[in-house]
């Protein structure tokens, strides 16, 4: 998983606002998946240098995946993961991927990740790989209705024109983010609702043919908007509360390049106990269904607003 470098990418673009986009911010990200390899199944992985409070849970959860992939033989592919953010992520320090060779078999693989901070875990990853095979198909449409990608602002656009980014405001920005509905984050939000929250989104430049880059990014895209729709089904911003994730789960269907348009379809079935439950669907632009999400996160109002 070699980053894709040229001379016409070596300064990033800036978006409508000022903040770095394109090609060189995507490459960056790219390197940021591609992890060192210490030992056979031991690999290591840093954060980008703009200091947050804690690591980004799609970013672990892309490197993760790659530490399973790079164990797995060429001709099988990811189907599902599934795993648990069990401590805050360190951003100043490197994360070492410890990947155990669980099972190989005749048509699937399976593969277990434990990342480590400070001798302790901080996230743990079970992936299932699988030989390609032809079987039964179907899928849930996508959605009618939709404005088109192109139709919408990227987020600089938004902010210039006086809209807010919230936590993506600021830092760079290696996906090409077009918001449908008003972010949960706003100000301008209508108020509580019942309908799905909705994205488009693509890598902002162009990736490399490695089917596993494209899907480690997508499992780092899939973080970004999902446990806002537990917030989005209620009157309170994503800026009045505290959230987390808890656990996270996805599902591969069919094949997709990620730095091509695709529908990021959010909704929250349920919520209690300071606990919310999101799900995704991600479409292609001609509506096919081709992964699916599920996350539990920690929703914690201030206290005596519970």
């Amino acid at each position: 998983m070699t980053p894709r470098t040229s001379a016409a990418s070596s300064e990033p673009e800036l978006a409508a606002d000022g903040v770095p986009r394109g090609q060189a911010v995507l490459d960056e990200l790219v390197e940021l998946l591609d992890l060192e390899q210490l030992e056979v199944n031991l690999f290591r992985g840093v954060s980008p240098p703009q200091r947050t409070t804690r690591v980004f849970g799609g970013q672990v959860a892309g490197q993760a995946l790659v530490a399973a992939g790079r164990t797995v033989p060429a001709d099988r592919e990811v189907h599902s993961l599934h795993a648990y953010f069990i401590r805050p992520g360190d951003p100043r320090v490197p994360i070492v991927y410890e990947s155990e060779r669980v099972r190989d078999g005749r048509s699937f693989t399976t593969r277990r990740v434990l990342a480590i901070q400070h001798g302790e875990a901080i996230f743990s990853l079970s992936a299932s790989f699988q030989l390609v095979q032809e079987g039964l198909e179907h899928s849930q449409p996508m959605p009618p209705g939709v404005p088109d990608p192109e139709s919408l602002p990227d987020l600089g656009r938004r902010i210039v024109d006086g809209g807010e980014g919230g936590w993506l405001a600021d830092i760079p920005r290696p996906l090409d983010i077009r918001l449908v509905d008003e972010p949960v984050w706003s100000s301008k939000r209508p108020g509580a609702s019942d309908d799905p929250i909705r994205v488009w989104m693509r890598a902002d430049g162009t990736l490399p043919e490695d089917r596993l880059l494209h899907v480690c990014l997508l499992t780092y895209a899939s973080d970004l908007t999902l446990l806002g729709s537990v917030v989005a089904r209620h009157d309170v911003r994503s800026t009045e509360v505290q959230m987390a994730s808890l656990d996270h789960a996805m599902w591969f269907h069919q094949p997709f390049r990620a730095d091509e348009w695709l529908l990021y379809q959010c909704f929250s079935p349920s919520a209690s106990g300071g606990r919310g439950l999101a799900t995704g669907r991600f479409y292609t632009t001609d509506g096919r269904l081709v992964a699916s999400t599920m996350q539990e996160g920690l929703v914690r109002l201030p206290r005596g607003q519970a």
